[in-house]
C-alpha cells in the first residue's frame, strides 16, 4: 500500500497568484513557511523555516486566492508531487510541490479593537474557522 498525504499548518510567505489553465481552470500558487524548534547539543535553543511551494486547482484555486494573503495562517491537507522540465537554454529543472487538496483558513489577524471583540463566551465561538475540502465546495456554506 502506499501513501502521499502531507499536512502543514504555517504561514504564507507571499500573496496567492492567480492563473488560468487554456482549459479555464483557476490555479493559484503561493508559499507557506513552517518553523521546527529544537534545543542542540550545547543546550541552545534552534529555529529552523522550511519552505513550501502550495498549490490549488479550481474553486480550491478561487477560495485561497481570496481569504489568504501573505502571513495568513493556514493548514494544508494535499499531496507531494515533483514536476520537472527543460528551461528555454536545454537545463534540466525541478520543483516539488504540495497539491492542496483541502484548506483550513487560520484566525482572522488581531487587528480588531476592544470594541469589536467578543463581549461574552457565546459571542466568541460564534465564528469558527471554516474547512473548505476541493470536492465539497459551496460559497455560501462559508461563514463570513
Amino acid at each position: 500500500m502506499n501513501l502521499n498525504k502531507v499536512f502543514i499548518i504555517g504561514r504564507l510567505t507571499r500573496n496567492p497568484e492567480v492563473k488560468a489553465l487554456p482549459s479555464g481552470q483557476s490555479v493559484t500558487s503561493f508559499g507557506m513557511a513552517t518553523d521546527n524548534y529544537y534545543t542542540d547539543k550545547s543546550g541552545q535553543k534552534q529555529q529552523q523555516t522550511e519552505f513550501h511551494n502550495i498549490v490549488a486547482f479550481g474553486r480550491l484555486a478561487d477560495i485561497a486566492a481570496q481569504y489568504l494573503t501573505k502571513g495568513s495562517l493556514a493548514l494544508i491537507e494535499g499531496r507531494i508531487k515533483t514536476r520537472t522540465w527543460q528551461d528555454p537554454n536545454g537545463v534540466q529543472k525541478s520543483r516539488t510541490e504540495i497539491t492542496a487538496e483541502r484548506l483550513q483558513l487560520g484566525p482572522k489577524p488581531a487587528s480588531a479593537s476592544r470594541d469589536e471583540l467578543p463581549q461574552t463566551k457565546e459571542e466568541s465561538h460564534t465564528e469558527d474557522i471554516p474547512v473548505i475540502e476541493e470536492n465539497d465546495i459551496d460559497v455560501k456554506d462559508i461563514p463570513f
